[in-house]
């Protein structure tokens, strides 16, 4: 019989024990063998805290940029935007998280899109740009104890002076880090608590000291440091060979670890995190990918922290790494969103440990294959976490997984210590089904019975079971959200928005550059209100950006269709700017961007490219537009051929398109300048 409990008025259920499924496995003695069945392999652990714990626990976390990879989530109606960040954060619930990192927004391309800086220029600082600090203001509403860490993938081009490099001058770079860590606060009330050095590049050392300096100036003592968010080395060994650094770095942080560490990691006796990992489609390999390096990051590799990237799966699927998040909500016209398989193997951990918890000195290998943690808070409560996850279905989309097998087996363990007195265990279980495609995800089962400071557990393939002295696991939900819609066939945006929300529009996806909200106070007709590009040097960048800034918009699958916007080129003589159909590309792929491009520029001639690049002319001639006027273009795209108007007139036409087939529609910029668009209309 399954048994709801229902949340008073929220339409909000979390399930109680399953006893149908009592037992499953879980027996308090050796049992009778299955009939028919091979032995088990049999083996036996020991759970012992007397001769003192291992590493202190850091938490369970997932990133939200590196880059734009919320972008949709902002533009959810309620009630499902609270719905989906219950999911994340709200403690035993759904995912319960205990870390939030989020990108350090940089103006630049850093996976999926470009997120907004808080100093798009030296004499610019404004700290309600993007979407970050509601992220974190909404994860802390949720979970008040949650970790917050800043990291940047990139920078605005100023703070290099022109070159692509934030560290020839250190005490420019580390004072526009602090003065986010400063406005995170000022303007949100939120205390930054750890902060990295440059996502994936190369890290200075002396730029790492002077960021130490810079914090503690500011009183920003409490504030750690993450390095380098790259490979073990050669931060490791570089600490070890400079006192100073070793001094001011607090964790080594990992990308993509593979779940191993390095001896000058170790030797350097600092915490050990993977502060970047996962990175695998949400799917059920995803799921046994998560549950396994969860365990075995610290079973391997001594780490007491893994963070996924991503958090949530918000930006356009056909992007860079699609659905690579713990859930998926990429449809906030529709509403729709699903809670994947990743965010119940995350309770299995995150709904019964803290941060502040110690690991078990254990081996936490099993015998038959898979892995097992135990954590204590030192009270007196005790989880132990197991995964039996297979070869096949664990694989994460990197490092390459060499082979390993796993069987089933019979494990014992013992509880001495501490936990001698242990009399019953919760048990939760997750069994992830690659026959039926029905898994079963974090039920919870009959309570185990611990008979004089024994248990026995059936373990079959590609399990996770928790058991715990903590009984506050829930495992909550909400009903049905709406059924997926592709994106509205007619769209039309006029960004008439006296006070919005977000710096940016909703849907709009920027691949280059940065296109905001903006009040034209100086014009006094119909564009008040526009959507303004904003960045106007290139960035200190990440992956190699455009020379052209870009936002797409739509559905990718489109193939016949009409865009018309309202442009203003703000820079004379070269400025320029375009709207676009059948685009195909956009992430760390942007520069290679192809569709159909109706460009016009200052020097009044127009062009008809099939490349963002501007390369590929299929015709050109004299538009007669100029800057600092408005003027209406509208590109028309069927089949293989498309037409372009200006200001209602044809400009332009049959000019032939043979690829891409389809793609997003989208607006930009020919260089980083200052360009306005209004009255956007796709159909």
């Amino acid at each position: 019989m399954r048994r709801e409990r229902r949340g008073a008025g929220t339409g909000m259920g979390c399930a109680a024990l399953l006893w149908g499924t009592i037992l499953l496995g879980c027996s308090c003695g050796p049992g009778p063998p299955r009939v028919g069945a091979a032995p088990l392999l049999a083996a036996t652990y020991v759970l012992d805290d007397a001769d003192g714990l291992g590493r202190e626990f850091d938490g369970i976390g997932a990133v939200s940029g590196g880059g734009a990879t919320s972008r949709l989530l902002v533009n959810y109606q309620e009630p499902y935007r609270s719905q989906i960040l219950d999911y994340l954060f709200k403690p035993n619930f759904g995912a319960s998280l205990h870390i939030l990192k989020v990108e350090i927004g940089g103006d630049a391309q850093s996976t999926d899109g470009t997120e907004p800086s808080h100093m798009h220029y030296e004499n610019d600082e404004n700290y309600f740009r993007g979407y970050e600090w509601w992220l974190m203001k909404e994860a802390k509403k949720r979970n008040p104890k949650i970790k917050l860490i800043g990291l940047p993938w990139a920078f605005p081009g100023w703070i290099g002076k022109g070159e692509n490099w934030p560290y020839d001058y250190p005490d420019i770079t580390a004072y526009y880090i602090v003065s986010w860590i400063l406005g995170a606060k000022q303007y949100h009330d939120l205390d930054i608590d750890y902060v990295g050095i440059w996502n994936e590049r190369a890290f200075s050392s002396k730029y790492i000291k002077l960021l130490r300096y810079t914090l503690d100036k500011h009183g920003l003592e409490q504030v750690r440091i993450i390095a380098s968010d790259r490979l073990w080395e050669p931060i490791s060994f570089v600490m070890l060979s400079d006192s100073e650094l070793h001094e001011v770095v607090d964790v080594i942080g990992a990308h993509y670890p593979g779940t191993k560490t390095v001896q000058n990691a170790l030797l350097s006796g600092k915490k050990l995190w993977s502060s970047e990992d996962y990175s695998t489609f949400n799917d059920d390999v995803g799921a046994g990918c998560w549950a396994r390096i969860l365990n075995q990051n610290y079973v391997n590799g001594n780490m007491t922290s893994t963070i996924a990237w991503n958090l949530v799966a918000s930006y356009y699927e056909e992007l860079p790494f699609g659905r690579c998040g713990l859930m998926t909500a990429q449809e906030p016209w529709s509403g729709h969103y699903k809670v994947e398989s990743p965010i119940w193997i995350t309770a299995h951990t995150t709904q019964f440990t803290q941060p502040g918890w110690s690991y078990l000195q254990v081996d936490g290998h099993l015998e038959g294959g898979g892995s097992f943690v135990a954590l204590t808070d030192g009270l007196g409560n005790l989880t132990i976490i197991i995964e039996t996850m297979s070869h096949n279905h664990s694989k994460c989309i990197r490092p390459p997984l060499p082979n390993f097998s796993v069987i089933p087996q019979r494990a014992t363990f013992y509880l001495r210590g501490s936990f001698y007195m242990v009399e019953t265990l919760q048990v939760w279980h997750s069994r992830l089904d690659f026959e039926s495609g029905k898994s079963s995800l974090f039920q919870q089962l009959h309570p185990v019975k611990v008979w004089r400071g024994r248990f026995t557990l059936d373990l079959n393939v590609d399990e996770v079971y928790t058991l715990t002295t903590l009984k506050t696991g829930q495992k909550c939900g909400y009903p049905e959200p709406p059924p997926p819609q592709p994106f509205p066939s007619s769209y039309k945006d006029d960004f008439n928005i006296r006070n919005p929300a977000f710096s940016e529009a909703p849907n709009f996806a920027d691949q280059t550059g940065v296109f905001e909200y903006f009040v034209n106070a100086s014009d006094p007709g119909d564009h008040v209100f526009t959507l303004r590009q904003v960045v106007v040097q290139r960035p200190i960048t990440w992956v190699s950006d455009a020379d052209q800034t870009i936002s797409v918009i739509g559905n990718f699958k489109w193939v016949n269709l009409t865009v018309t916007c309202d442009i203003y080129i703000e820079k004379p003589r070269d400025g320029g700017v375009f709207i676009a159909g059948r685009v195909d590309n956009g992430g760390i792929y942007v520069r290679r961007t192809k569709g159909v491009f109706f460009w016009v520029f200052a020097d009044g001639t127009y062009r008809v490219t099939s490349d963002l690049a501007g390369k590929e002319i299929l015709m050109k001639g004299l538009a007669g537009v100029r800057d600092n006027a408005w003027h209406t273009l509208t590109l028309n795209i069927q089949g293989n051929s498309a037409s372009g108007l200006l200001n209602g007139y044809p400009l332009w036409e049959n000019v032939s398109v043979s690829r891409p087939k389809n793609g997003w529609a989208a607006l930009g910029t020919r260089s980083f300048e200052f360009a306005q668009f209004d009255n956007f209309h796709v159909e």
